[in-house]
């Protein structure tokens, strides 16, 4: 029967609820060919052949391409069109990985960026990956970001573009939940479990299983009060 318009409906997750999509057979090998003809410099020019297309060549040599250029990377990787990133080599990506359309992960030389297991990442999503840490089955919503630097802005009589960054750790832990177009800024934790609102900007640690929102965001309230893993963060046991 169709559902009624007017009215709010509950359906099953998609990403993470079926078992893990098996890479055909000739994809490690397809990526390691890639690996060893090409090299990273030229990995990357042909990465821009089939950064944006949509058909099965593309969707295939993009993935086969970040499997060949990345620190590591597990099977079941989907790479939507426009996906980009900056270097990829610091990357150490899971299983099971979604990366929306014209998401961007920008790490750095001497960086590191680890993203765990099942993780979703919605498009036009931005990370500034220098050190950053993406636990398993995180959701991240389409347009959030992650700031991880900023410039000391000192001295003063020194243009700010051209003063030092400082590099702060961005950990975001399992089964958090970012909402759209939130912003993470450097140095921050949020815990497990938690849950980021829409449009946020995260100053500060959240706590494993709280919600926050606004800007900056606050504490407005725990997932659940009866839910015993929620019971067991607030008392410091988990």
């Amino acid at each position: 029967m169709p559902a009624n318009p007017g009215e709010a409906r509950v359906v099953q997750a998609v990403h993470g609820r079926h078992e893990r999509p098996a890479d055909p057979a000739y994809q490690a090998g397809l990526a390691e060919e890639l690996r060893q003809s090409y090299g990273r410099a030229g990995l990357i020019e042909l990465y821009g052949r089939f950064a944006t297309g949509d058909g099965v060549v593309d969707t295939m040599m993009r993935k086969a391409i970040w499997q060949a250029i990345t620190r590591s990377c597990g099977t079941g990787l989907q790479v939507a069109g426009g996906a980009g990133f900056k270097h990829p080599e610091t990357f150490e990506i899971g299983n099971g990985v979604f990366i929306g359309a014209q998401a961007y992960i920008q790490g750095r030389y001497d960086g590191t960026c680890v993203i765990g297991d099942n993780v979703w990442i919605g498009p036009m999503a931005y990370f500034d990956a220098r050190n950053l840490v993406i636990e398993d089955s995180v959701g991240w919503g389409p347009g959030a970001k992650v700031l991880g630097s900023t410039h000391t802005a000192l001295p003063i009589d020194v243009p700010i573009i051209r003063t030092d960054l400082e590099i702060k750790p961005v950990r975001i832990c399992a089964e958090a939940d970012i909402g759209t177009n939130a912003t993470i800024l450097p140095g921050v934790t949020i815990g497990k479990g938690a849950i980021v609102g829409a449009g946020a900007i995260v100053v500060s640690d959240v706590e494993p299983f709280s919600v926050a929102a606004g800007v900056p965001a606050k504490f407005i309230r725990w997932r659940s009060e009866n839910d015993p893993m929620t019971n067991m963060s607030r008392e410091g046991r988990s």
